[in-house]
């Protein structure tokens, strides 16, 4: 049967209040100064499926919001970049999420409203969705109050169409460790973590230790390293590929466009080296303009980018 969309994200919707340029975080009691400040399109789900669309595929896009400017705003954010929001509910009852964020060029360090993000639920999601797609992608693991016990049953039901599936579950706000994560990256192809989190899911001090005990678990088991790139894990092997050089701006969303540029090199067959790199493209991309949104490229953009760092070495 021919798929008529390529990715069907389900998940979250908020808009980011982003103050960036900031030298150092705040702290209670006292006020730092931000270079520039942008109302941006947020939330792992959105910054990905924008990413992957930016680069030719089309997206479909599940998820909640509130009947409000926030929620309209993420509309047709989403709209603009070519991502179809006719699964997205809109409820008058609810208030759309919101993520106040302070960055600077190496981090940064945010405060979430969840509002309709935590009442997304299964009964939302159509019951024939992935007949029509050929991957998935679930990500906000911990956001998503009423959807996260039925994570493990949406991946197996992608499986069970014939689609492949990726899966990130991002930080748990209350820093904890949370075994059903290392469930639910039993039935998917894919698990994007960075070092903090694999290392909390494993108890392993060593990245390469842990990236290799989740890879009993996931077929690809990728670790995003921030500025030092990201190493993936398939099939017992491992492969490292350094991260670009570039003057970073805002890091919010980085990793988000990591995964959509990784995800799209799977799609179109790449081995796991290109797939990181070109993950480390895209991420270094986003974290160049403020937002996760506006600095993603489109797949010229990213030819020439790879042509040219590839001139530098």
């Amino acid at each position: 049967m021919a798929k008529s969309n390529d990715i069907v994200v389900i998940g979250e919707l908020n808009v980011d209040l982003i103050a960036s340029g900031v030298r150092t975080g705040p702290v209670l009691g006292s006020e730092v100064l931000a270079d520039d400040f942008n109302i941006a399109l947020g939330s792992a789900s959105a910054i990905f499926a924008c990413g992957i669309a930016r680069l030719g595929h089309s997206v479909s896009f599940v998820s909640r919001i509130g009947n409000d400017d926030f929620g309209h705003f993420c509309l047709e954010s989403l709209v603009k970049r070519g991502v179809a929001t006719d699964l997205i509910e809109i409820d008058v009852q609810s208030k759309t999420g919101v993520t106040v964020v302070v960055s600077t060029a190496e981090d940064r360090a945010m405060v979430t409203f969840l509002g309709a993000i935590a009442e997304l639920s299964l009964a939302q999601v159509p019951a024939n969705i992935f007949q029509d797609h050929r991957h998935l992608h679930l990500t906000s693991y911990y956001l998503q109050k009423a959807l996260q016990p039925d994570f493990p049953h949406l991946l197996a039901a992608a499986k069970a169409a014939g689609i492949t599936t990726s899966f990130d579950p991002n930080s748990d706000p209350s820093f904890g460790r949370d075994e059903n994560v290392l469930y639910v990256a039993r039935h998917t192809d894919i698990l994007f973590l960075n070092e903090d989190e694999a290392r909390l899911l494993t108890g392993r001090d060593g990245i390469d230790d842990a990236g290799r005990e989740l890879n009993e678990l996931c077929p690809t088991v990728v670790i995003k390293l921030g500025a030092n790139g990201a190493i993936g894990f398939r099939n017992g092997e491992s492969e490292w590929v350094e991260g670009f050089k570039i003057d970073a701006v805002d890091s919010t969303g980085a990793g988000d466009s990591f995964a959509a540029g990784f995800v799209h090199a799977f799609l179109e067959g790449s081995d796991l080296k290109n797939c990181l790199k070109i993950g480390n493209a895209c991420g270094a991309f986003s974290a160049s303009r403020p937002g996760g949104t506006d600095g993603q490229p489109d797949r010229e953009e990213l030819a020439r980018f790879l042509m040219y760092a590839s001139l530098r070495t």
